[in-house]
This record gives structure tokens, C-alpha cells and sequence, in this order.
């Protein structure tokens, strides 16, 4: 392989020249990743690279982390595993995945635990589906920390922000609106140079901004209050995915109501994610083993 170079995909999406392909390959376009020792790969190979919009990528942790799927042909379980978290928590707590009615959407663990099935492959996902998604949340740091990795996953799987969350909370100095919102230039360069979190500029700054907006909002009661006065008067009970909202009127009026107030990355779908994740609607499914455990609403 020596003279060739090859492009090489980091875990922050940046294509770099490599003497090696890597271990995965992927395409740009579709963002589906693949084993090397595919025939099609091992043509790309043989002809000093992936062409056109196809590149390497160094192991299926960077491929995840760059925004890859597993292809279904060459990486069948994983790409399993892949549909049935895709979309699990589309922003910080919360989107239960939309997937084909046809599908079970509740699974029976060997605990004899019913989950939906994004929750029950994954020992990450299964844990914050048991210990965290829906219980409420009322304290301003719980909160702001929840908006701005709602940012940050957007393009990206909740499974790889859960992942790096540590990385953020050190980085972000675990979330303190005070301490985010006086960050200057220099902290945003420090934390483009992180490789342990999402290095996106623009979702760096919005994390900054609703800092800054946070603070400004206790002269109106804070943060929480502001986010748990949407509160609606009932709660959905759907029984499939099909049957489990992306909006609300009041994830609408909520994401309004917030960008009026200075906030960035946030909207509707995004805001009803939001109020699944801290409590304030509870979607699980009817007859899993959560739903009516976060004493809002009754199961």
C-alpha cells in the first residue's frame, strides 16, 4: 500500500489523507459503513482507494461516531441492532423510534421486564431507559444540560452522545449555566480542540448562548419553571410507535416561547423530546414497565 493515500473519516466527521484505509469503509452520501473484506471494497482497495464519494473510516466506533450506519448486507447484527435503536432518543432523553408497526414494540427481558426494543439490546440504552428517560427533572443545571446535548445529537444517534456525555459534562464544566455562559473565544477554541465531544462550532456557540439566556431568565422564575409551565393537561398512551407524537401545540409554543427568550437549537420536535425525557408527557408504551413511573401521570 506504500505511495497510495487513502481518505480517512475521523469520529468528528473530518476527512483525512491516510497511508491505510482503515478497517471500515463508508460512503458520504449514504452514510452506511461496511467490512473491508467486502468484494466491492476490495475492488475500491485494489484501485489505490475508495472512489467518488466513498472513503475509509479507521473501526466501527469511529464510523458510529461520525454519524455511519452499518450496511445490512456485509454487517447484518449489527445493522439489526442499528434499526432497532435508530432514532431511540432523537435529542437528549427522548425520541422512541418510529419503526414499521409490524414490528413488536414491546420486548421481554430475561428480568421479565417488557421495554421497546431500542431499550433492550444496547446494556447503555437499557439502563438509561430504566433509571432516566421520563423521570422528571426540575432543577435549572439538569435542564440546561438536557437542551444543550439535545443540540449537539442533532444528526447524530442518542447512543453516541449518551457515550460521550462524560466528555461533556467536563468539558462544559458539567453544565453550569454561570460558568458556560461567561466562556469567551478561548474556551471555544478549547472546546473545538476536544476530541472527546461533538466539535461542531455552531452548536458550541448555541450551548453558550442558552447559557447566557438561561441566566437572564431567573429574573422570570428560571429556567425550569419556564419549561414545566407547558405542562399539558393529559399525556399520550400509545400502545405502538406509530401512535407516539414528534409535536405538541405545546412543544410548539414552548420552542416559541423560548427562541423569544434568546434560545438557539430548539423547535417543536425537539421541545417534545425535551418533555418525554424530563417527564412532562410520558409516552412509553403501554404495558412497559416504566410507563406511570415517573409520578406525573398514572399508568
Amino acid at each position: 500500500m506504500s505511495g497510495r493515500t487513502y481518505q480517512l473519516v475521523g469520529a468528528d466527521g473530518g476527512t483525512y489523507a491516510s497511508p491505510t484505509p482503515g478497517t471500515v469503509g463508508g460512503h458520504r452520501r449514504t452514510r452506511v459503513y461496511g467490512r473491508l473484506d467486502c468484494p466491492a471494497a476490495q475492488r475500491a482497495i485494489a484501485r489505490g482507494g475508495y472512489v467518488g464519494h466513498r472513503v475509509f473510516l479507521a473501526d466501527e466506533e469511529t464510523a458510529v461516531a461520525a454519524g455511519y450506519r452499518p450496511c445490512a448486507r456485509c454487517l447484518p447484527r449489527q445493522y439489526a441492532v442499528w434499526r432497532a435503536g435508530r432514532s431511540a432518543l432523537s435529542v437528549v432523553g427522548a425520541r422512541i423510534p418510529h419503526m414499521m408497526s409490524t414490528e413488536t414494540p414491546l420486548v421481554e427481558g430475561e428480568d421479565g421486564l417488557a421495554r421497546p426494543g431500542w431499550a433492550s439490546v444496547d446494556p447503555m440504552l437499557r439502563d438509561y431507559y430504566d433509571t432516566e428517560w421520563g423521570m422528571p427533572v426540575r432543577d435549572e443545571r439538569g435542564l440546561f444540560e438536557r437542551l444543550s446535548l439535545e443540540a449537539f445529537q442533532s444528526g447524530l444517534s442518542w447512543a453516541t452522545i449518551l457515550r460521550k456525555r462524560p466528555a461533556f459534562r467536563a468539558a462544559f464544566d458539567d453544565f453550569d449555566p454561570d460558568v458556560v455562559a461567561g466562556y469567551g473565544e478561548r474556551d471555544v477554541e478549547r472546546l473545538m480542540g476536544d476530541a472527546g465531544i461533538v466539535r461542531n462550532l455552531a452548536k458550541i456557540r448555541a450551548t453558550i448562548t442558552n447559557a447566557r439566556a438561561t441566566v437572564r431568565l431567573r429574573d422570570k422564575g428560571g429556567l425550569a419553571e419556564f419549561i414545566w409551565s407547558f405542562r399539558p393537561e393529559c399525556t399520550p398512551e400509545p400502545r405502538t410507535y406509530d401512535e407516539v407524537p414528534t409535536t405538541s401545540p405545546e412543544s410548539v409554543a414552548l420552542a416559541r416561547a423560548l427562541r423569544r427568550e434568546g434560545f438557539a437549537f430548539v423547535g417543536p420536535t425537539t421541545m417534545f423530546a425535551l418533555m418525554e425525557a424530563v417527564g412532562i408527557v410520558d409516552t412509553h408504551l403501554v404495558g412497559s414497565h416504566r410507563r406511570g413511573s415517573s409520578g406525573v401521570w398514572p399508568a
